[in-house]
């Protein structure tokens, strides 16, 4: 945090996770304390630092006070109109473009949740974030869920007493990126943790009694970890038990350090099916535990993955091994139209225009089986 930091108005940040597409984006950190992932390239030549509290309640009492004209001009007899709308837009979007639109969108998406940002909000010192939070309750008591991003170094170094104390406040979700939980694809990465950290600041979460998604990358550990990253992660998801494990495949972007290594040969990358491969591995490792599983990225081939353990294992078995007994054309098939937006799951692979579009792709690029994970990897980068 900078001394005498001048409040510069409402503040977005560049990143949510995709369970928090209906929340209220609230700015609390900027960029990422660590910033020495491999694979990561969102915060590079980004410094990072600490807004001054009285900042972060100043966008709170912000949104509150726009959400409050809003909702007085709509609870009228019948209702406002689009000229009140623009004359509470102009009201309070003069340096502040972006804080009209996020209480416009967050009221239109029922104001039940809210994400503090960015990459790590717990690295805040306790007292500070509770007097955050405890603004946040006091303005919009109807919210159900709190949540935000946090490192797994910063949250083993709060003491049990703190993380109850920012529980009770209104804290009540965490996400994790574990990313991997094998101790010698972490040290590659430069995670800047290892398993026992990973295992201990999960515990921490759950026994906060604050609900925890954790973050598994298939493919991080590359052709000679992939074994390792799928059993060590299962591991420690075993010890922890998260509410919730969410798949996000790697993808090696140009510009970040890991491509660099994927250029020289130090890290050499699966492909869909090796990848495949990999999860199910992860997935057959996994017991004891009540976790729900969620697919919700687009860069994960299969999508439709999801269920609770223990009940629903074999279910969310079934769609990597149906892929993995497909003859290798097959897959190919999938894979390009899986990537290229045309299938969206496995079934669709019986759709025949579905189909016949995908062959069309497959004859105009000259995919083939030798191919198909160059093609497919030049296909996810467009989501990135």
């Amino acid at each position: 945090m900078k001394k005498n930091e001048n409040y510069q108005g409402f503040e977005l940040g560049p990143i949510r996770p995709p369970s928090e597409a209906n929340s209220l984006l609230l700015r609390i950190t900027r960029n990422c304390p660590w910033n020495k992932c491999k694979f990561c390239g969102l915060y590079k030549g980004e410094k990072f630092s600490i807004r001054p509290v009285d900042h972060v309640i100043k966008d709170i009492d912000m949104i509150k006070q726009i959400v409050d004209e809003i909702q007085n001009i709509t609870e009228r007899l019948g209702g406002g109109t689009t000229q009140d709308l623009t004359a509470i837009q102009k009201k309070y979007s003069i340096g502040n473009p972006m804080v009209f639109h996020s209480a416009l969108n967050w009221i239109h998406n029922g104001m039940e949740s809210i994400f503090l940002q960015d990459a790590n909000t717990m690295v805040m010192k306790p007292d500070r974030l509770v007097e955050i939070l405890e603004h946040v309750q006091k303005c919009f008591p109807q919210v159900e869920r709190i949540t935000t991003y946090a490192r797994s170094h910063s949250i083993a170094r709060i003491s049990d007493e703190n993380m109850t104390r920012i529980a009770n406040a209104g804290l009540n979700r965490i996400h994790i990126g574990m990313e991997s939980a094998s101790d010698e694809v972490l040290d590659f990465i430069k995670k800047g943790v290892d398993k026992e950290t990973h295992i201990i600041s999960g515990q921490k979460v759950k026994r906060a009694g604050i609900e925890l998604s954790e973050y598994f990358m298939p493919g991080l550990g590359g052709e000679k970890y992939s074994e390792a990253n799928a059993l060590e992660t299962a591991d420690a998801m075993n010890q922890i038990n998260p509410d919730f494990i969410r798949l996000r495949t790697l993808a090696v972007v140009e510009g970040v350090p890991l491509y660099e290594d994927y250029q020289s040969g130090a890290f050499k990358k699966i492909g869909d099916v090796r990848i495949a491969e990999e999860i199910l591995l992860f997935l057959e490792h996994l017991t004891g535990i009540t976790s729900t599983l969620k697919s919700d990225h687009i860069l994960n081939l299969l999508q439709e993955v999801e269920g609770r353990f223990p009940d629903d294992k074999e279910k969310m078995k079934a769609p990597f091994q149906k892929l993995l007994d497909m003859k290798p054309r097959e897959q190919m098939i999938f894979i390009v139209g899986r990537r290229t937006g045309n299938f969206s799951k496995l079934e669709d692979m019986n759709h025949p225009q579905l189909l016949k579009n995908t062959e069309k792709i497959i004859e105009t690029h000259q995919v083939t089986t030798d191919n198909v994970d160059n093609f497919a990897s030049q296909m996810m980068m467009r989501f990135i």
